[in-house]
């Protein structure tokens, strides 16, 4: 299977377990001149700015985040909100979900992005 139909087929299924978790997807693979967001999802005041990692175990997908994609994500997500601006009351944050072979998505929460 070729690495961007397994890609997408984790984009899938992230975005099914986020919306069983309660969250609405916003966006799914929003592309701008500046980087890709896999998922924008919100739950009550939260947004979150997802990447979506297909991946053997957690681990690989944690080291598959390396900080030059977290800079591309972060820049992403300030043009996403240049266009959808976040009132005072709302929570931005980068979250990470693995999927993983025969295992239910992994949701990390509020991995770092500015590093």
């Amino acid at each position: 299977m070729s690495a961007d139909r397994t890609g997408r087929r984790a984009e899938a299924w992230a975005a099914w377990w986020l919306r069983l978790q309660g969250w609405r997807i916003l966006e799914h693979r929003f592309r701008c001149p500046v980087g890709e967001i896999d998922l924008v999802a919100k739950r009550g005041r939260t947004v979150a700015f997802v990447e979506v990692k297909a991946r053997p175990n957690s681990a690989a997908g944690l080291e598959a985040l390396q900080p030059r994609q977290q800079r591309r994500l972060r820049r992403a997500a300030e043009f996403w909100l240049t266009r959808h601006p976040a009132g005072p009351e709302q929570t931005l944050r980068f979250d990470l979900i693995v999927v993983r072979p025969w295992r239910l998505p992994l949701h990390l929460v509020h991995v770092q992005a500015d590093h």
